[in-house]
């Protein structure tokens, strides 16, 4: 099977390291050989963190470069639009519709880019944009941004709804298990 590249992108605090364990714990289930990176950039909340799940027959290296992407999971608008070039042609952009300032926009430096989707949408490149936020609500917590992103990243992967849900139980402590079964399904069903 030929490498593919997931890279998960979003701001620190949004649970993106959960998420690439997550997705690293499925794959490793079904046998690939994966490779997971670290987070990169500034893991405190607030700042810009991508992580990066290689998985194929045989990884030899955790790092994605530019044009590689076969999916970008985005927590965040900016986020996803910041990520672009590294999505490959035919790839697709998943993120989550809610806008987080950063620090130039929260002291009143810059303005947050509007109508980022659209233009995204303009340059040719497939998004699928959801309110990631207003689902993980509904699942009882919005911490779960991070399962409801993995749920519509599902949709796209030919892996069973059960082992997705396999990996979550054996990801997250039991009392929020439920909750984040639920925010899977949203997701997914989104």
């Amino acid at each position: 099977m030929e490498t593919k590249n997931v890279m998960i992108v979003g701001v620190g605090g949004q649970g993106s390291l959960l998420a690439s364990k997550l997705l690293g714990r499925l794959l490793l289930q079904k046998g690939y050989d994966i490779k997971v990176s670290e987070v990169h950039g500034m893991s405190q909340r607030g700042g810009s963190v991508v992580t990066y799940v290689r998985f194929g027959d045989k990884v030899y290296s955790p790092v994605i470069d530019k044009g590689q992407a076969d999916f970008i999971v985005s927590f965040e608008e900016l986020e996803a639009a910041r990520w672009t070039e590294y999505l490959k042609p035919g790839g697709k952009i998943i993120t989550n519709t809610q806008q987080i300032s950063p620090m130039p926009v929260i002291i009143g430096a810059a303005e947050y880019p509007q109508n980022l989707i659209a233009e995204m949408q303009a340059k040719g490149l497939d998004v699928d944009a959801i309110d990631a936020l207003s689902l993980a609500e509904v699942a009882g917590s919005s911490k779960a941004v991070n399962i409801v992103l993995m749920g519509r990243l599902s949709k796209y992967f030919d892996i069973p709804a059960a082992e997705w849900l396999t990996a979550i139980e054996a990801s997250v402590p039991a009392k929020f298990l439920e909750l984040n079964k639920k925010a899977f399904q949203l997701g997914l069903e989104a």
